[in-house]
């Protein structure tokens, strides 16, 4: 049972309708969630007109104002900074103050999104290759074998600096921060299915045309067996110089093995990207101390993938397609 300063604006609104209804307080007190004395303040504070006491804010409209366009400008500032650039701006407020105002205006520090950067080109051929495959039925994406890399680090505490966002600013681009493929650590490349996973492959050297065509030949082929049998499937896999390269285009012409066009830098466009990220999750709390321990973590991570979980994603095709065709080619939330 709360006291009158921890009822919500919602309880308050709620008391008020239920005394103007006439009904008691005791009534009003269950019905609200509250203590029957917490019911008899506000009322009584509501009909003497009195406000609730305490300390006057040290911050007018106009400082506010000036706080949030300080925080706008560069969203990725510690409390700090932006309390040091507040100061300059002559507001006299500490710095737990300058984090409540902030707060108050809806502002959380949260850990950023990472999207592509597009260009006008790029967005272009999104939104042509998703308005060709807007029609694709789930029997039809459930024949893509899907494939990716995917590089693990043996630290998984770097999260990289955070930034203030309001709710619903997930995807402003002014708060995300934009993702670059190097290869650090361990290198996998995988595959999926909307029926299963297939094995792993540890990527050991930088990987050209011809190392590509050796993990295809060692990897993919077993893969595809295991994840579709002798039925036919299309592989799916990105614009990367080596799965682009004529000698690998050759190789898939000669094993007959038909290719899904892909748009560029487009890793929101394919379901094993969440599927890293649900390994990555499940991985929080490893702690390996070397490559063997971390390639061992993962295996034993990545085969505790379900099937289940396999057809959600794969059956996620038809919303990312639509949701990228109304962002018009921009990336989007997958």
């Amino acid at each position: 049972m709360g006291k009158t300063a921890d009822l919500t604006t919602v309880q308050k609104m709620t008391i008020d309708t239920l005394k103007k209804e006439g009904k008691t307080q005791k009534v009003i007190a269950k019905e609200v969630g509250c203590s029957q004395s917490s019911v008899s303040k506000h009322i009584n504070r509501e009909a003497k007109g009195r406000k609730r006491c305490g300390r006057k804010e040290c911050t007018s409209k106009r400082d506010k104002r000036a706080l949030e366009r300080i925080v706008k400008q560069n969203r990725f500032k510690n409390v700090g900074e932006i309390h040091k650039e507040w100061t300059v701006a002559g507001v006299s407020a500490s710095r737990s103050t300058t984090h409540r105002r902030m707060q108050d205006m809806g502002f959380s520090s949260r850990i950023p999104r990472v999207k592509p950067l597009l260009n006008k080109r790029q967005r272009q051929k999104r939104l042509a290759w998703a308005q060709d495959k807007k029609d694709w039925t789930a029997a039809e994406w459930s024949k893509v074998m899907f494939s990716d890399e995917s590089k693990f680090c043996i630290s998984f505490g770097n999260q990289g600096p955070r930034v203030w966002r309001k709710t619903g600013e997930a995807q402003n681009p002014r708060c995300l921060k934009s993702s670059v493929k190097f290869p650090q650590s361990v290198m996998v490349l995988g595959a999926m299915s909307s029926a299963a996973v297939g094995p792993l492959c540890f990527l050991r050297s930088r990987v050209n045309a011809a190392v590509y065509q050796e993990v295809l030949e060692h990897f993919m082929l077993p893969a595809a067996d295991q994840l579709y049998g002798g039925d036919d499937f299309i592989f799916q896999h990105d614009l990367a110089p080596a799965h682009s390269a004529k000698s690998t285009s050759t190789w898939f012409k000669d094993h007959g093995i038909p290719l899904l066009d892909w748009p560029a830098n487009s890793p929101d466009l394919n379901p094993i990207e969440n599927l890293w990220g649900i390994v990555k999750r499940k991985m929080r709390d490893a702690r390996p101390n070397n490559a063997e321990e971390l390639k061992a973590t993962i295996k034993a991570t990545w085969a505790l993938i379900t099937p289940e979980e396999c057809n959600r994603l794969v059956d996620s095709m038809p919303r990312r397609i639509a949701a990228a065709i109304q962002a018009k080619g921009a990336a989007t939330k997958y």
